[in-house]
């Protein structure tokens, strides 16, 4: 049997085709049929290319028209009561992005990581039946072109761990799944005379109590038992999993993925894997992060492995399914060759399994000359890059010294009083987050520009007519604090990163958040200080055509760096200061030329946050106090505002609350007031902007479904502490959506401030 494995593996296609043939699908310019070739292409395509890496165990099942926890609910026939008089791939992004008729289901983050997934809901009243046709279907259009691959699975314990439940115990519903997670087995053990299949358990790496753990080796007891055909492999990534490892060992299963990059921790429990004999899948090649692998470091680890468990027993894999990683290196033609050397994607990685392998089952004097070479010329960049004038910056440390103001002099109670008088607005006022639709005519026109086929003149005329626009509508809608809709901004962390010393770009290194939605996070390989401006002229001319306040939009700094991919040689706190430090003088410029709000924008703050708790405190330290720092150069009257994306706030609101910002925005139209109701039970005194409804789906609510959701706010926070907004940006959605909602929510308000 094989030595290299992965976890899984990028599906969104190496230039994007399955985004574009899905938004093309929803758009009705192509059918499911030629939806599903494209998927077919891109499946058979990176089968091919992990084969021809040398990859042993190669996934089938990791790939998804949308999401793979999606995919488990539908496999599972755990569809919500709305979505029930809708069949088929109709029903399946229905429940993903919503319909006329219905909501879509929750979406957040998976784990500390940027992709978001979607939020299963279970309750009693389901009829649960197996449906097993993608499985099956995959795994044999693998098999058709010489492909032998693992199948890839939500294992039971993570799905019900990430679910909503009507009795908040989602683990109750364990005798309900399990039986179809083995008739799911039967069903695989008929695809071939072996099959291993790869159940996915990062709800591990949280911790477990004694019902995980009880849970745990109930389920994996019985499936490891269904047949013999088939080889169980649970798998585990982002952290380290010691409280539940023995459990895990004392069940029959084959084989057990540990972290090795991101869980280090796990080289404790070495001695419980090697007792049990099962198979190690170790991941030392990191899956989530765009550097290339320091080879020896990994052979070190590998080797202390091999002290305790025997080397027959090791399988060499990905820390991580490459899901999180960029597709491949090979279209970074503009890259600066320098920083180019230093990385490695997707497809780069593949090969970094290979070699790390070849050499620590076979050493050096297996390699031929071309993977000597390859090791050799890793080992000589990695030596130059620790020494590179490109990193260090004299300047910035020198600042970091002389640091002595670290937040506002004034109280929240102080300001806002003054904030109140000076800025005018009165209770339940309506604002937008920030970003307004980002047109094909404008991506094309700031492509244009880009590549030098238009002059800076015309495209700063341009700029400037959609943000006259944009204020025009706004003031139609009568929507009381308005943005300029930040039509200059390619992406909220790109943006203010190409102005940015110490930050890289690429062309092509796309990854995927959620659905057809990817995202190109720039790159932290040096130290961070400002160049010019962060763009501040663009909200102070869109200030100047308009009497009513205009909201400066700026990205705070821990998404700076949960959106980016980051150094590792540096403390991420030390990051999170520089980049304050730049937002800092940012407001100080923002506030000298007329601008009264300015939002510091924390979408990313929580999914940054540790999967251990014992690592909460140190995170949460720096991260409040980079905030702090940001606005530390705030007057009393300017009135800062943060934006939080889909988190659970109960665990947070104390951190929440000591980043002082002035009003927070949050997004709560898909999970109701749930997440707003620890806000009053905490006693929060600072305004809040709850999402009453979800930019997420196409679909326009109405003035009552909106009215309704207002009332049901004033039913946990007075008015005076709320603002009125969607729940996140505009970028993604079109006018002849956007304009009809505002209009909805102004109108909405407006009915609401009659009572």
């Amino acid at each position: 049997m094989g030595k290299t494995y992965i976890i899984g593996f990028p599906r969104i296609g190496e230039k994007r085709e399955l985004k574009f043939a899905l938004e093309d699908f929803w758009s009705g310019k192509i059918s499911f049929d030629e939806l599903e070739n494209t998927a077919k292409a891109l499946k058979k395509r990176h089968w091919e290319y992990q084969k021809k890496a040398g990859i042993d165990f190669i996934s089938s099942n990791d790939f998804s028209f949308y999401d793979n926890m999606l995919d488990t609910t539908f496999m599972l026939g755990a569809i919500p009561e709305r979505f029930r008089d809708l069949n088929g791939i109709e029903q399946y992004f229905a429940m993903a992005r919503g319909s006329r008729d219905a909501v879509a289901m929750e979406m957040t983050k998976w784990f500390n990581t940027n992709y978001h997934y979607i939020v299963p809901e279970l309750n009693e009243n389901m009829d649960f039946k197996l449906d097993a046709t993608k499985i099956i279907s995959e795994y044999n259009e693998a098999k058709e072109i010489g492909v032998k691959t693992k199948i890839n699975i939500i294992g039971l314990l993570t799905y019900l761990g990430l679910s909503k439940c009507d009795n908040g115990n989602c683990y109750d519903f364990i005798d309900k799944l399990l039986p179809l997670y083995e008739e799911l087995l039967g069903a695989i053990s008929t695809l071939d005379d072996e099959v291993v299949v790869q159940f996915d358990e990062p709800i591990l790496v949280r911790g477990v109590n004694d019902i995980l753990l009880s849970n745990l080796k109930k389920v994996y007891d019985r499936l490891a038992l269904v047949s013999t055909k088939i080889k169980i492999a649970v798998v585990t990534y982002f952290e380290h999993i010691n409280d539940s490892i023995a459990t895990l060992c004392q069940t029959p299963i084959w084989a057990i993925g540990l972290d090795f990059v991101h869980g280090k921790e796990n080289l404790k429990s070495l001695d419980i894997v090697a007792k049990s004999g099962k198979t190690l899948i170790a991941g030392i090649v990191n899956g989530r992060n765009i550097w290339k692998n320091d080879i020896d470091a990994s052979l070190d680890t590998l080797n202390t492995i091999a002290k305790t468990v025997k080397k027959e027993n090791i399988l060499v894999s990905t820390s991580c399914s490459l899901l999180h990683s960029p597709y491949t290196l090979a279209y970074e033609q503009k890259m600066d060759d320098e920083l180019k050397s230093w990385m490695s994607y997707g497809i780069e990685k593949l090969d970094e399994v290979s070699l790390i392998a070849k050499i620590f089952f076979a050493g050096f004097d297996s390699l031929n000359g071309d993977e000597l070479s390859k090791y050799n010329e890793t080992k000589d960049i990695l030596l130059r890059k620790s020494t590179s004038t490109k990193i260090n910056n004299r300047d910035v440390e020198q600042r970091l010294k002389e640091l002595k103001k670290f937040e506002r002099d004034d109280s929240f109670e102080d300001r806002i009083s003054v904030q109140r008088e000076v800025l005018g607005y009165g209770d339940l006022a309506t604002t937008t987050i920030g970003s307004f639709p980002q047109t094909s005519e404008l991506r094309a026109t700031r492509l244009k520009f880009k590549k030098g086929e238009i002059s800076e003149d015309i495209y700063n005329d341009y700029i400037k007519a959609y943000i006259d626009e944009c204020i025009k509508i706004q003031e139609d809608i009568g929507i009381d604090v308005l943005v300029h809709g930040e039509p200059e901004r390619n992406d909220m962390v790109e943006f203010f990163a190409e102005r940015l010393n110490g930050y890289g770009f690429s062309s092509n290194g796309w990854v995927q958040s959620y659905g057809s939605r990817c995202v190109k996070p720039p790159f932290i390989y040096g130290d961070i200080s400002r160049k010019g401006t962060l763009g501040y002229e663009w909200i102070v001319y869109a200030q100047s055509k308009t009497d009513k306040l205009v909201k400066g939009m700026l990205t705070g700094p821990v998404t700076m760096i949960n959106w980016s991919f980051v150094r590792e040689d540096i403390p991420r706190s030390l990051i999170a200061t520089q980049i304050a430090l730049v937002l800092s003088d940012e407001i100080d410029d923002l506030q000298k030329n007329g601008i009264k709000i300015v939002q510091v924008d924390e979408a990313a703050f929580k999914e940054g946050y540790p999967l251990r708790e014992q690592n909460i405190p140190e995170y949460e330290k720096w991260a409040v106090e980079s905030f702090k720092l940001s606005v530390s150069s705030a007057r009393k009257e300017t009135q800062i505002h943060t934006h939080m994306c889909y988190s659970e706030f109960n665990d947070i609101i104390k951190t929440i609350e000591a980043m002082d910002a002035d009003v927070i925005s949050i997004e709560t139209a898909r999970s109701g007031n749930e997440l707003l109701k620890i806000f009053k039970e905490v006693g929060y005194k600072q305004e809040v902007g709850p999402g009453i409804y979800d930019i997420h789906s196409p679909r326009v609510p109405s003035v009552e479904e909106m009215k309704d959701q207002i009332l049901a706010l004033l039913e946990v926070l007075p008015k005076k502490q709320l603002w009125i907004n969607p729940d996140c940006g505009l970028k993604t959605r079109k006018y002849e959506e956007v304009i009809p909602s505002l209009k909805n929510m102004v109108q909405a308000v407006k009915e609401v401030r009659g009572y």
